[in-house]
């Protein structure tokens, strides 16, 4: 082999040839390569390794904390207070910059295991066939055209083509997404218009053998198989800022403009007006600049995520970066998957069609718990004839077995295909013990299942001869191929001639079921005997040509992966919300539409299904038209779901998409929120994502994005919060700059400091975790092109809040020296101890300002007395701490020095005490009008 095979063509190519021209294809033989010729191709392909990228040292990890917009605004801020002569307040700040840094690093800092856990899916040994001999190599080592060895229990690690197998089964999960194993065989296929997953002779590394064994001629290894395209795509999905990162960028332009328009309009006004010196009037305005940044703001924020990370936790939500906490609330298109998310990933029994009638089967899963009801009646296995013997049938004809709960495992769990394991299931709801039929009527042979003919059967041997006879063989199947077998029909017991009439009536019957999205399968028996002219004595020379034939049908079998209970609320919940919901599954379409149908996705009559073969053919453009209708994939590749969610992301949709398998992994990293499954999730899904649901459940996935929409608004009531106090904070110097001096300063700066960290933070952290407001989940998603800091919240913190407390504040100031003898004619001297209790009542009005403020900013319109006043017990402690911290600087000599306090009257703290319950009330008062206004509108 001299040149590389051309691999994006060799799949539809190789699966067309018949094994003997397959060797020839890849230049091996039934010998398999030599040692020699092995190491050549070795070096041409390279090693059947999964390719790692570089991952980020910690150093930039730890300093991308302290450089992110706000973080610099942070250290601006401190530098300025440094050469402002406030030496204090730049260490102050530079001291927040640094916690709240490192809290941030701690929390977000997560190893990129990604590509680790891809690689642990693929086996480290393989067998092979080399010099003649079979090998036991390092599966590293597997080359194009190595005769690789397969059995039950083993993973494949390379991608090849069969050669030969016998009654093979390998489940593809971790590549499709889908549970059920897969048949596959050695025969040439036509595989013209099958993904690559579908073509029956193919298998991939990554996957499992259930069942069998085989052997198969290596095509592609390494990156090169389906799995590393896999690898590629997750690899290189590139890192983007979260929505909320991007609007935190912008809310750190908007308060520099804010902070340093202040201190430029302080600046001139010194000059110009007070005619102060340039040099004092400069520091002075640095000063109102670090005064009008929020310090608070950068570790209140992250501490509010934090906070929304534990609430979700507790809702069955893991959220492994702090910023896809809020992302979450502004999700518009959720891309599901359909087993195990919304399904329970549990086939289900569910109807009994036996001929004349029709069963209701009850209960769902693997538990057997439930009811066969004929006509609302409750029947058995041992009061009705015909349901004992297709349960018998069905349940004998299976390699499955359920195991019950235990102490490993709480959940029933299944040994082979869930399809089959059901069958034993619903016996055991009909009274049958499938324990005690396998011991009196033992399997004596099997017809393996075979994908071409559609069934497959077991031979028993009878404990009482039936009609003489004493062995029976049970066959189930598609019912179309299985009932062309057939040329009698059970009936209540009674065995009559097979007419096409009945026929008919058979498939009109699974032609309903699957247009349900339904699975159906047909149920057969035969009688026979030792004598039997038309058949070997023999048992092992029993084929499929002499066996199943000259059948009696029985009936059909019909069952579903039912949905999760909890969804169809969960989904309406959606829509109201304003979330489009869209499904991508491996299953089929009919099955797809089916469920999509029941719990609520679709809400039209002839949804758009789009198969993976259809959408390879559909240009991007083409794609994002049929986006905006009602649509569903089914049976699509990784890299298709992948281009499903960037282009909804190319229409400005944020998008969230779930999955389990590593499949999923380069649309889960692709997305703005990937969420990961945390019981049937793969390692490499779990890696990808952003979040992971304990439970398995969609409905904790909008449980997830009612909480980020609450952190989002939270965000805002706090950013409302630590700016109201902006206003009260620059008008002191406003009213010293107009008074020419003559109104000595009436807050410092230290003060302002006090302000922004020692009393607004608990409150601020406190608002950050309120919970969600009713109806926060009937308005639509967030519109990303409004800032965070909007109009709204501008004109509600200066014009509003701001001027309240500026009043209040000022009202203490000028209180403290009218009540000392002080008026306009003199005011106290700056130093004196009036001076010292006048700036104290300014910054005790600002406070408790502030106190009222809180309560106000815990809802938007909803009166809070109607939420609980004191029911946010953080609040609470806040507004302790508030009037703890204030007292302390008031009474302590070393904090009076530092802050430029004094003590203050019973009096006064009387008069502040009446400030929150003014503040509330005003405000209650104009949220009443409001919502009389809105109500009348």
């Amino acid at each position: 082999m001299n040149e590389k095979l051309e691999f994006d063509t060799v799949d539809q190519t190789i699966a067309k040839l018949v094994p003997n021209q397959v060797f020839e294809q890849l230049q091996t033989n039934e010998e398999g390569l030599t040692t020699e010729e092995a190491t050549k191709r070795l070096d041409l392909y390279g090693k059947n390794t999964i390719k790692e990228k570089q991952g980020k040292s910690l150093y930039p990890l730890f300093l991308a904390n302290f450089t992110s917009m706000l973080a610099i605004l942070l250290w601006v801020s401190g530098a300025i207070a440094f050469i402002a002569q406030m030496p204090q307040l730049g260490i102050a700040v530079w001291c927040v910059n640094l916690i709240n840094g490192i809290f941030s690093f701690i929390q977000e800092y997560r190893a990129g295991k990604a590509t680790e856990a891809l690689k642990s899916l693929i086996s480290s040994y393989a067998r092979v066939i080399r010099d003649g001999q079979e090998q036991q190599i390092l599966a590293e080592e597997l080359v194009p055209g190595d005769l690789i060895l397969i059995e039950e229990g083993e993973k494949i690690s390379a991608d090849a083509r069969l050669v030969m197998s016998s009654d093979l089964r390998v489940n593809q999960s971790a590549l499709t997404g889908e549970s059920h194993p897969v048949q596959k065989y050695a025969d040439a296929v036509e595989g013209k218009d099958l993904e690559s997953f579908e073509i029956p002779n193919l298998i991939f590394a990554g996957s499992t053998v259930s069942s069998g064994s085989g052997q198969a001629v290596v095509v592609k290894t390494g990156m090169n198989t389906e799995f590393g395209k896999i690898a590629d795509l997750t690899l290189n999905v590139s890192e983007e800022l979260s929505p909320l990162q991007k609007e935190l960028v912008r809310l750190t332009k908007q308060i520099s403009i804010i902070a340093f328009a202040f201190g430029l309009t302080f600046f001139l006004l010194a000059i110009f007006f007070v005619k102060n010196p340039m040099a004092e009037s400069f520091i002075f305005a640095l000063g109102m600049i670090v005064a009008f940044i929020p310090e608070g703001l950068s570790p209140t924020v992250t501490l509010a995520l934090a906070q929304g990370v534990q609430r979700m936790a507790k809702k069955n939500a893991l959220v492994k970066n702090l910023s896809s906490v809020e992302t979450l609330g502004c999700t518009t298109v959720i891309c599901t998957d359909k087993t195990g998310t919304l399904t329970q990933n549990e086939m289900t029994v569910n109807h009994i069609w036996l001929p004349g009638r029709e069963l209701k089967v009850t209960g769902s899963g693997f538990a057997p718990k439930g009811k066969i009801l004929d006509n609302g009646r409750e029947i058995s296995a041992a009061n009705d004839s015909a349901l004992n013997l297709l349960v018998t049938a069905a349940s004998l004809c299976s390699n499955a077995k359920v195991i019950p709960p235990n102490q490993e495992n709480p959940h029933y769990t299944v040994l082979g295909d869930p399809t089959e394991a059901c069958l034993g299931v619903v016996a055991e709801k009909a009274g049958v013990h499938v324990d005690f039929l396998q011991r009196e009527l033992p399997r004596i042979y099997e017809l393996h299942f075979d994908s071409r003919r559609k069934r497959m059967t077991t031979i028993h041997e009878l404990n009482t001869q039936v009609h003489g006879k004493t062995r029976v063989a049970f066959t189930k199947g598609a019912p179309k191929e299985l009932i062309d077998l057939c040329e009698t029909v059970n009936v209540n017991g009674a065995v009559s001639p097979l007419t096409a009439e009945f026929k008919a009536t058979v498939m009109a019957a699974n032609d309903q079921y699957a247009r349900l999205g339904l699975r159906v399968l047909a149920v057969a028996v035969r009688y026979i005997g030792e004598d039997d002219q038309d058949l070997p004595a023999d048992v092992s020379e029993y084929t499929v040509e002499n066996i199943e034939r000259k059948m009696t049908f029985i009936g059909l079998v019909v069952m579903a992966d039912p949905p999760r209970p909890e969804v169809p609320d969960a989904v309406a919940k959606c829509h109201q919300a304003g979330i489009r919901i869209v499904m991508i599954t491996g299953d089929y379409g009919l099955t797809a539409e089916s469920i999509a149908k029941q719990i609520g996705i679709v809400r039209g009559d002839s949804p758009r299904v789009i198969s993976g073969v259809e959408l390879e053919n559909l240009s991007d453009e083409e794609l994002r038209k049929l986006l905006k209708e009602e649509i569903i994939f089914a049976r699509v590749a990784p890299e298709q779901k992948y281009r499903v969610v960037e282009n909804l992301q190319k229409v400005g949709e944020v998008v969230a998409v779930t999955g389990d398998g590593v499949n999923d992994a380069p649309a889960l990293k692709k997305a703005d929120i990937g969420v990961a499954m945390g019981i049937s999730g793969t390692d490499v899904a779990k890696e990808a994502a952003d979040m992971i649901l304990t439970d398995d459940n969609f409905a904790s996935i909008v449980q997830a994005v009612e909480q980020g929409r609450a952190v989002y608004n939270n965000i805002r009531k706090f950013l409302l919060y630590i700016l109201n106090s902006n206003m009260p904070e620059a008008v002191p110097s406003a009213f010293f700059l107009f008074s020419r001096g003559t109104i000595p300063l009436p807050l410092t700066i230290m003060q302002i400091l006090f302000i922004d960290l020692g009393t607004d933070l608990i409150p601020a952290l406190g608002l950050g975790s309120e919970e969600p407001e009713s109806g926060i989940m009937r308005k639509p998603p967030r519109n990303l092109a409004e800032p965070l800091l909007n109009k709204r919240i501008i004109f509600k913190a200066f014009c509003w809040y701001g001027i309240l407390a500026s009043v209040i504040s000022m009202c203490g100031y000028f209180f403290v020296n009218f009540s000392h003898g002080y008026s306009a004619a003199g005011w106290a001297e700056k130093g004196s101890n009036v001076y010292l209790v006048a700036t104290t009542m300014t910054l005790a009005g600002i406070v408790f300002s502030q106190i009222g403020a809180v309560m106000n900013c815990r809802t938007e319109r909803q009166s809070v007395f109607k939420k609980g006043l004191w029911k946010n017990p953080i609040i609470n402690i806040g507004i302790a701490a508030e009037i703890l911290f204030l007292a302390l600087i008031m009474y302590v000599p070393l904090l009076q020095d530092v802050f430029g306090t004094a003590p203050i009257g019973t009096k006064n703290w009387l008069l502040l005490f009446c400030v929150p319950p003014i503040i509330l009330m005003i405000e209650e008062i104009r949220k009443a009008v409001s919502r009389r206004l809105t109500h009348h509108d």
